[in-house]
């Protein structure tokens, strides 16, 4: 679902979805003629034993329509398949500005993916917390990025010093 500019007469709303169905939500409004933008990105997660990537919603339970609501029938988005609800105010639905969803879809790369911020820089050596995971609420010590990811802390568990590799974004300061 990439991003191209809405036809004239329609805003940006917000549909808010049933759980993991975003895709799947995007794909039936589509159908619908609705005009549909679901921002992604590459994401890491596990799966058993095993790292993978795959895109992911930006922002999980929620995607851009584009309704003429004076022309469209805007009240079948509340029934559609993957749809939980389109977001209102009062008995209307809340456009929001089409500046917001051009600067998101302003950060896509060629794959149609959203180019997220780099990692924090943290300094060799500084106090950081684990927020995520197997080791959270742990306190380390950062050492340095692995890769675009991956951070590499040194952790103390059961009196030992512990490298371990982790995700960057589990990663916060401690101070």
């Amino acid at each position: 679902m990439s991003f191209s500019s809405l036809p004239p007469g329609q805003q940006w709303y917000v549909a808010y979805t049933q759980p993991n169905a975003e895709v799947r939500a995007a794909a039936q409004l589509a159908n619908q003629d609705f005009f549909v933008y679901l921002p992604r990105f590459m994401r890491r997660h596990r799966i058993g034993r095993r790292d993978i990537r795959g895109p992911s919603p930006l922002f999980p339970r929620y995607l851009f329509v584009g309704i003429d609501v004076e022309n469209q029938r805007w009240r079948s988005v509340n029934g559609t398949v993957g749809v939980s609800w389109l977001i209102c105010q009062g008995d209307r639905p809340a456009s929001i500005d089409a500046a917001i969803v051009e600067a998101i879809a302003g950060r896509e790369d060629e794959d149609g993916m959203i180019k997220l911020a780099p990692p924090r820089n943290f300094r060799p050596g500084e106090s950081v917390r684990v927020t995520g995971g197997a080791f959270t609420d742990q306190l380390g010590l950062y050492e340095g990025l692995v890769d675009h990811d991956r951070v590499r802390i040194l952790l103390d568990l059961l009196g030992r010093k512990v490298r371990v590799l982790i995700e960057s974004d589990v990663v916060v300061s401690a101070a």
